[in-house]
């Protein structure tokens, strides 16, 4: 019991922390490319050493090498959307945006797994679907955020999906690092053909170096493998309740940090109400059907 009790604590620990990338990404002075290219760089870089450390054995098949490889292609496209969004807009949009993960979820998995699409996950969408309409009506000028913010959530459950099939087989801090891993591969590719990568000077100010470091170290890969170590004493259900908290944790970290620059009107707070009702009612309606 007592082992679920800090279990549960260090879950809510690193929600916080996935909730604090959104403040690190909106104070960080770079575009969201490179951004991602040092956070991947410095997680990889990290996550490498605590397996050299820990001596773990990390072999793995040339199938699921490519598999895990062009994962990380998706992984990295979901945060440069996601980071974009944050620069184009604030973090509150782009956090509640990223919340219709729960949505494409529910569309992209029956599709993937080739299963029949529930009416209850048609239900849900609907009400996450009428919340970023009521965002899109009230925060117009945020357009192009939300846009990419909804797309960072469609690479999100698409990734997601396809790791909930490579889990069966392989440990997930293995899935994690050679997605990480592919992320970093394909991304510096992007940015040898934009030439961004060669003309950079990697002259950084300071606060930068230290947000990036923060986000590459703590925000990534601490956190992925806090997250992945209380799975074994605490159900999905729990999890997929205390994840969901992911954006209200940012919003109050924004609040705090940003103030009246993350003042939205009342209609945003109305559909992000909206949408955070779905999304935590999601596991809920999961949990009593798959009891029937």
């Amino acid at each position: 019991m007592e082992q679920t009790k800090k279990n549960l604590l260090i879950l809510h620990f690193t929600v916080l922390i996935w909730g604090f990338t959104g403040v690190l990404g909106k104070v960080i002075s770079i575009d969201a490319v490179p951004l991602v290219w040092y956070r991947v760089l410095i997680a990889t870089s990290t996550l490498l050493a605590w397996f050299l450390i820990t001596k773990k054995n990390i072999k793995i098949s040339k199938k699921q090498f490519l598999q895990f490889f062009f994962t990380g292609a998706i992984v990295a496209i979901h945060w440069i959307f996601f980071f974009h969004a944050i620069k184009v807009s604030t973090v509150s949009v782009t956090l509640v945006c990223l919340s219709s993960f729960t949505l494409f979820t529910a569309i992209l998995e029956p599709l993937i797994k080739k299963q029949p699409i529930q009416m209850g996950d048609i239900l849900i969408g609907l009400i996450i679907i009428l919340g970023i309409y009521m965002i899109f009506k009230f925060e117009g000028q945020y357009t192009l955020g939300i846009i990419f913010g909804l797309l960072a959530a469609v690479a999100s459950s698409l990734f997601s999906t396809i790791n909930s099939t490579l889990v069966q087989k392989s440990e997930p801090s293995i899935i994690g690092f050679y997605e990480l891993v592919g992320g970093l591969f394909w991304i510096t590719l992007y940015r040898l053909y934009d030439g961004s990568l060669i003309n950079s000077s990697f002259n950084l100010n300071i606060n930068d170096w230290i947000y990036i470091g923060i986000l590459g170290t703590l925000c990534t890969s601490v956190a992925y493998v806090a997250g992945v170590s209380v799975m074994r004493t605490l159900s999905a259900f729990r999890v997929a309740l205390v994840t969901n908290l992911e954006p209200v944790y940012g919003i109050l970290l924004a609040f705090i940090f940003f103030k009246d620059r993350e003042q939205m009107t009342a209609g945003f707070y109305v559909g992000a109400a909206i949408i955070l009702s779905a999304i935590f009612l999601y596991p809920i309606y999961k949990k009593r059907k798959n009891k029937l």
